[in-house]
């Protein structure tokens, strides 16, 4: 699972969900044979696509032909209090065996793993024997699930130990060496079928966690600026559709501004190369304009072709940019690099941003519910088919209104329907009906009785609603300004507002604890 960490990374406990081995989509063609701890030790960053930080990682095996084979897995962060070893224990194997037999198998064993970087004046082998009861305590929970764990591995400062083996001379008491990353035959059998391990979660959320630097003042003052002049038009239903009109050309021209240049080599160097080609007022008019969800989810149609890359970089880019107290409204942008990355394959940043966008507001369903899609392994065309049959109904209707304005009919108004002012600068995208029908109302339906999950924080879980709201409320009808308290002695100037569409009023939300740096596999 995964979450907003700091504000954007993934939450250190919560329901862990099952993720597809990363080897399910290779074929025979592909098969590696791991026989020691060794092998399985230096499989893991293939088999989650990243190198796991201060992690407890299950993963599920299954007989085939009489051979193990690798199926779903789970992680979780280490709970820094030995009290809460239990439950997490008992969460996860209870997470990743009822997640594998939802589709279609139980696993017949498991493999744990303990990840951890020794603390100052720590060595590797004292991290093995601080965590030696959690492992216990795993092998017990899988054991009472009648999925035994073959094996127990715990990795920390370069070097792996055994927790089921207690032969000296295959499993020394200082441990074994981890080999050099991209040496062995996993390694070159994963480069071969394509599989690329990306670094650390940490490097990935690197990518989507608000600025720190000096320029994040200047994007708070544009962001002020911008809630002062848009959220009053947002919440006039006679000036919204203008709004969500003006946020989206802007965004098409964007995109089109970023299609020119080609990102860069490098993830760093890209998104430095991306934020200066997004002014802090033009990124400013994008967060404010994508609170409101009708515009959000016609945002979302950028979704594959040509459009997908240059969009999901403009969402990261808006991610960045909700600095100090707009992080809330990193909620939208996130979402949006969310869907985007699923929608082209992208599973790992799917679930990363979409935890990161729960982080920044539990209570953001479109979140919610493309997080839980992604967890149950749905496949996003269906997801797309609604949002490509929305936008062909939206061409009907407009066909239809110039029809009857040709032979001189009055004009009916459909709200938020328009052409762009410039020919090509917002590629397939419009503003919201006036019946707020939105993706997220499709993917309700699509999503059907997919279970409830809970995102969590360091402080503990979040309360979520216990029920997802019916489809026409997944994206709400009028909007509700949403105020943050400042903290005190901060300087007076008009607080950050925002409309989300869950109704009319106001709230003042919930303080949150800042999310640890690492996460949970799939969390909502």
């Amino acid at each position: 699972m995964t979450n907003h960490g700091e504000t954007a990374g993934s939450s250190e406990n919560g329901t862990p969900s099952l993720e597809p081995s990363a080897y399910d989509h290779h074929g025979a063609d592909h098969q590696v044979t791991l026989r020691t701890p060794a092998e399985l030790a230096d499989a893991l960053p293939y088999l989650l696509g990243y190198r796991p930080e201060d992690s407890i990682v299950l993963v599920a095996l299954h007989d085939k032909d009489g051979r193990g084979r690798f199926g779903g897995r789970a992680r979780l962060g280490i709970p820094p209090g030995a009290d809460d070893w239990a439950s997490v224990a008992r969460q996860l194997a209870h997470g990743l065996v009822t997640g594998s037999e939802r589709r279609g198998a139980k696993p017949e064993q498991m493999v744990a793993y303990l990840c951890q970087e020794p603390a100052e004046g720590e060595s590797g082998r004292q991290v093995m024997e601080r965590l030696r009861p959690l492992a216990q305590k795993l092998r017990v929970e899988c054991g009472q699930l009648d999925v035994p764990v073959i094996e127990a591995l715990c990795i920390s400062d370069g070097r792996f130990w055994s927790y089921c083996c207690a032969n000296q001379a295959c499993c020394p008491l200082d441990g074994l060496p981890m080999g050099l990353p991209g040496t062995s035959v996993l390694a070159a059998a994963a480069t071969y079928a394509g599989l690329q391990v990306r670094g650390t979660l940490r490097e990935l959320r690197a990518r989507l966690l608000p600025w720190e630097t000096a320029a994040a003042l200047e994007q708070e003052v544009a962001l002020d600026a911008a809630n002062m002049a848009l959220v009053p038009r947002i919440l006039d239903d006679a000036s919204r559709t203008e709004v969500g009109k003006e946020t989206l050309e802007l965004a098409g021209r964007i995109i089109c501004r970023l299609t020119e240049v080609p990102p860069a080599s490098g993830p760093f160097t890209s998104d430095l190369r991306d934020d200066e080609l997004v002014g802090h007022d033009e990124a400013a008019t994008l967060i404010l304009g994508l609170q409101d969800r009708a515009t959000r989810d016609r945002a979302a149609e950028w979704m594959e072709g040509d459009d997908a890359v240059p969009a999901l970089r403009l969402w990261r880019t808006l991610a960045r940019r909700c600095v100090g107290p707009y992080r809330e409204h990193a909620a939208a942008p996130l979402t949006l690099a969310g869907w985007v990355a699923w929608s082209t394959g992208d599973e790992l940043e799917a679930r990363e941003a979409l935890a990161m966008a729960l982080g920044a507001d539990p209570d953001y369903l479109f979140a919610r519910l493309l997080h839980q899609a992604c967890n149950e392994g749905l496949d996003p065309e269906s997801i797309r088919r609604c949002l490509r049959a929305e936008r062909h109904d939206r061409g009907r209707a407009g066909a239809a209104r110039a029809e009857r304005t040709e032979w001189g009919e009055p004009e009916v108004s459909f709200e938020g329907d328009f052409e762009a002012d410039t020919a090509g600068a917002v590629p397939s995208a419009g503003v919201a009906p006036t019946d707020r029908s939105t993706p997220a109302g499709g993917l309700a339906s699509a999503i059907g009785s997919a279970p409830e999950s809970r995102p969590t924080s360091e402080a503990g879980p979040v309360s979520a609603p216990g029920a997802a709201p019916a489809p026409a409320s997944a994206s709400g009808g009028s909007s509700r300004l949403r105020r943050r308290v400042r903290p005190t002695g901060a300087r007076s100037r008009p607080r950050p507002a925002r409309t989300d569409g869950r109704g009319s009023g106001a709230s003042i939300p919930r303080p949150r604890a800042p999310l640890a740096d690492d996460g949970i596999e799939g969390r909502p």
